[in-house]
């Protein structure tokens, strides 16, 4: 491999653009290469980026040579299949969240990477967001006792469009894989596995979960209560509730920079760590030390964890009575 990681992006849409600005911080990286399913768009892409290699289909650019890993940047239903052609072709991947449509899906990808011994990573970016490297460190060092409660938001108000990808079920719309998939990783990293999963949802038109609320249940009696919406404008925060005082991360969760720490008694303090580049050069940094180093998985963001995170969306949504176009497929397999 050479001195610089030299990345590919498929997909070139807004979290496509995020990502190769995020790369732009990262004297390590180089982005080379951009796949689209059509000319037009991937020479867009490339012109904007400066990017020397553009190819207008997704196979021309996991089969060019001068990729070592690929960021993967398309729609929720294209994860698996995408992620799939890069493995197929022997190219490390950054898949973004949420990771596949359902566990089958994610299951696949991660044997075929195991099965190769290549690197794969789900784009859960929040876990190298250095603030929440920060919170690991409080919870860790037990700063405010024993961690009893979660409560943790994210949504905002979308205009209704049955074709818009958030709404389609074709394209595995709803608010749960779009942002309620960031509380539920959010209390995975706190509390690990629950031991007992209870939601509910409103199902809009198109059938998808315009919101929800979910309560993740821990054997030593914690409790993790999030919630999500397409519908409504949401604080974005998450506060930690421990037996001596408090933790509140400052919107946007996704992204945090700013938390406050309560502790009995004491005057609040204000811990701010701010962001290098636009957040996204963080698991990006991440990929690239694993590669460097050997690695086929990243610590932070393990492979088990995201298909454990899938597998409980996955109850979520049956609790829910809500199938997806590419769940009766995975299943007919």
């Amino acid at each position: 491999m050479a001195n610089k990681i030299r990345w590919g992006i498929i997909g070139t849409g807004k979290i496509a653009k995020a990502f190769a600005t995020g790369l732009t911080v990262l004297p390590e990286a180089q982005l080379v290469a951009v796949g689209s399913r059509s000319a037009e768009s991937a020479n867009e892409f490339a012109n904007l980026f400066g990017v020397p290699h553009r190819h207008a289909s997704y196979e021309g650019l996991v089969n060019d040579p001068n990729v070592d890993v690929v960021y993967v940047a398309t729609p929720n239903t294209l994860h698996k299949e995408n992620s799939l052609l890069c493995l197929q072709a022997d190219k490390a991947v950054l898949c973004e969240k949420p990771f596949t449509i359902n566990a089958a899906e994610a299951e696949a990808v991660i044997q075929l990477a195991r099965r190769k011994k290549l690197f794969l990573m789900e784009a859960m970016w929040t876990r190298f967001i250095p603030l929440v490297g920060k919170l690991q460190q409080l919870l860790a060092d037990r700063v405010i006792g024993d961690l009893q409660m979660l409560v943790a938001d994210l949504g905002f108000w979308a205009e209704f469009d049955p074709l818009h990808r958030v709404f389609n079920p074709q394209l595995g719309g709803g608010a749960l894989l779009d942002l309620g998939v960031y509380s539920i990783s959010l209390a995975w990293m706190i509390f690990g596995s629950p031991s007992r999963i209870t939601s509910m949802a409103q199902l809009g038109q198109t059938g998808v979960d315009e919101q929800a609320a979910i309560v993740l249940g821990y054997d030593q009696g914690q409790l993790a209560i999030l919630c999500t919406s397409l519908r409504t404008d949401t604080p974005a925060e998450a506060v930690l509730m421990g037996t001596q005082g408090r933790i509140r991360i400052h919107t946007p969760i996704f992204r945090p920079t700013t938390l406050t720490l309560s502790l009995t008694d004491q005057e609040d303090n204000v811990i701010e760590i701010p962001l290098e580049g636009n957040g996204y050069n963080y698991q990006a940094a991440e990929v690239m030390r694993c590669l460097q180093a050997g690695k086929l998985e990243s610590d932070t963001m393990p492979l088990d964890e995201t298909l454990a995170i899938m597998k409980a969306m996955d109850q979520i949504r049956a609790q829910w009575g809500l199938k997806y176009p590419a769940d009766k497929l995975e299943k007919a397999r």
